[in-house]
């Protein structure tokens, strides 16, 4: 298929498509930390028109010494603070972090491929 994502050591393939008509399943779920850099902050909150400090204290929470996005009780489960509930998608999408961007290519999936097939419908199967 044209236009499939694939990364090395991956068992699976990611059609971006997808994305178009998913309900933003990799926005919600359990919860989880999607740690920020400080150039991430200063992207979003420029996207947001505030300023940095308003950013972290509105949307990040602290552990230990890093940031991370906040989550919001969703569904049973929890919601990014960026999803938009109404149009099931990232409010922040061009200024997502690097680690939304890297979805679905991470460590845990390598080992837990039936997880993510479940949870995104771009998932395509190599092996």
């Amino acid at each position: 298929m044209e236009g499939l994502m694939h990364e090395e050591g991956y068992a699976f393939a990611f059609n971006p498509k997808a994305c178009e008509t998913c309900a933003g399943n990799c926005c919600i779920g359990e919860s989880g930390y999607i740690w920020v850099t400080d150039s991430e902050m200063q992207a979003m909150a420029k996207h947001l028109e505030i300023d940095v400090t308003a950013f972290i204290n509105a949307y990040l929470m602290k552990i230990r010494y890093r940031f991370t996005l906040k989550e919001l009780p969703y569904e049973g489960g929890f919601g990014c603070v960026f999803f938009d509930r109404e149009k099931r998608m990232c409010r922040i999408y061009p200024v997502r972090p690097s680690q939304c961007r890297s979805f679905p290519f991470w460590d845990y999936f390598k080992e837990n491929i039936d997880e993510v097939v479940t949870e995104c419908p771009g998932i395509i199967r190599l092996s």
